[in-house]
């Protein structure tokens, strides 16, 4: 068993080796550049998140759909990921992660606006979409590649569907109650015999469902972690000035060891920053713009600009805050591991840090439970209709219990192997159709359409 795991290991370290990390971050300053630094219309992005828009297609409002996908990409990576990062790279390593949001806004951007722009309209009347289609129908359309966008877009789809089993699953549901079972200790089988229910009763209900209870939970759950955050950190303000200037010189002269630290150079921090932040934020895996195809939206662009925010969400704000809070408590020179390091961090702040960071940790669980169990819905409906998704919707729940319960070590393992992996064919077509996606741009927000900008949203086209 000992050799099977230190397999499952080493596959997992290469697909998230170097040649991954720097094709996302390859296409993330790819796409910015060709975008014209698209993150400048992040405040008209927010502001069209917020506005909706009755007039158009599509199963969920704007804002539904962002919290949805929020609600998946807003997990333990944004708690205890940016500890790993910290742990190991240092204080620099934040400064990375929240540069690598920062640049995975244009990423973010492009997928959602290829997803609306190729998204169908199922027998039911339900929109389907996401990077499968882009594969499958937009390689077709602009290259003629019939097989080879169909042969990706099912691998896309295969990857989801087990990712979405052990990350977006087991995973999610091992740390929840290992967490509660630390906390007030209950058994573990008893929180997964809840969790289950809980989940059952969301995700049975399909994308409005979903989107009803993730339209509350996600604003509820940032709002408590980020105000939580800041009462943190106005308890030790005085020191938060030469934290922030401890995080970006770090990033770019490393860090000498100090106390427990064994030490970081540069590259370590750069490494391993951008490695969480990307992780946190999932732009370019290809995941998020499956819930943006069932927005309801005039255009691509919309959609694709309300889709950005969730990045500026995820890694420039929440990510940004985490790694103040780990860094400014000084505890992270002491040698802890990441989720050592996450408890000890906020455990110096007493009882409101272990509130917070509880409270946190289930609801980013549960909210990751919800989020990920669409976009595997999706995936199996596209390979193999909605009968069989419905059939994987049952296996995900017993899921969520077993993976209470289970040792998941090897569970993270290939979870970790089959999220990459959903990376490679989803960045593909970001890179063959960057033209689209530079073309729609063009249409609806550079030229011609300016003078119909308004109040922070664009306008139908004429």
């Amino acid at each position: 068993m000992g050799n099977f795991v230190d397999l499952i290991s080493k596959i997992a370290d290469m697909v998230w080796g170097a040649p991954l990390l720097l094709m996302l971050l390859f296409t993330h300053i790819f796409l910015t550049v060709r975008l014209k630094f698209i993150q400048r219309h992040i405040g008209r992005a927010i502001k069209l998140s917020v506005t909706k828009d009755e007039l158009a297609q599509g199963d969920v409002s704007q804002f539904s759909a962002l919290a949805t996908s929020l609600a998946a990409t807003i997990g333990t990576g944004n708690i205890v990921g940016v500890a790993t990062a910290v742990a190991i790279g240092g204080p620099g390593a934040v400064f990375w992660a929240w540069l690598t949001g920062v640049f995975g806004i244009a990423t973010k951007y492009g997928e959602a606006l290829l997803s609306v722009k190729y998204r169908i309209k199922t027998s039911d009347g339900t929109m389907a979409g996401g990077p499968m289609y882009v594969l499958e129908h937009g390689l077709r359309e602009k290259y003629g590649l019939k097989v080879t966008g169909k042969v990706l877009g099912v691998l896309f789809a295969v990857f989801t569907a087990l990712a979405a089993l052990g990350i977006g699953c087991m995973a999610q549901a091992n740390s929840a109650t290992g967490m509660i079972n630390d906390v007030f200790g209950i058994e573990k089988w008893i929180i997964g015999l809840a969790l289950a229910a809980l989940v059952a009763v969301v995700i049975i209900g399909g994308i409005k469902n979903i989107a009803k209870v993730c339209d509350k939970l996600v604003p509820f759950m940032a709002v408590f972690y980020i105000i939580g955050c800041i009462i943190i950190l106005s308890m030790s303000y005085k020191t938060i000035p030469d934290t922030v200037v401890l995080i970006v010189k770090s990033a770019f002269t490393g860090q000498a060891a100090t106390g427990g630290f064994a030490g970081a150079t540069v590259m370590i921090a750069a490494r391993y920053g951008v490695a969480r932040g990307l992780f946190s934020n999932e732009s370019g895996l290809g995941s998020a713009p499956i819930v943006s195809a069932a927005a309801q939206t005039r255009n691509p662009v919309r959609q694709a600009l309300v889709a950005s925010t969730g990045t500026f969400w995820d890694t420039v704000i929440v990510c940004a805050v985490t790694g103040i809070v780990l860094v400014n408590t000084g505890v992270w020179n002491q040698g802890l591991s990441g989720g050592e390091l996450t408890n000890a961090a906020f455990g110096t702040f007493g009882t409101i840090g272990k509130v917070v960071l509880t409270v946190a940790l289930i609801t980013f669980v549960f909210s990751t439970i919800l989020g990920w169990s669409y976009y595997a819905d999706k995936a199996i409906e596209y390979l193999a209709g909605k009968k069989v998704a419905f059939m994987y919707k049952i296996c995900f729940i017993v899921f969520v219990f077993f993976g209470s319960i289970w040792s998941l070590e090897v569970v993270w393992m290939l979870s970790d192997i089959a999220n990459g992996l959903m990376a490679l064919p989803n960045l593909i077509s970001l890179l063959l159709m960057s033209g689209v996606i530079v073309s729609e741009t063009r249409k609806y927000l550079w030229e011609d359409n300016l003078d119909a900008i308004s109040e922070g949203y664009i306008e139908v086209d004429k």
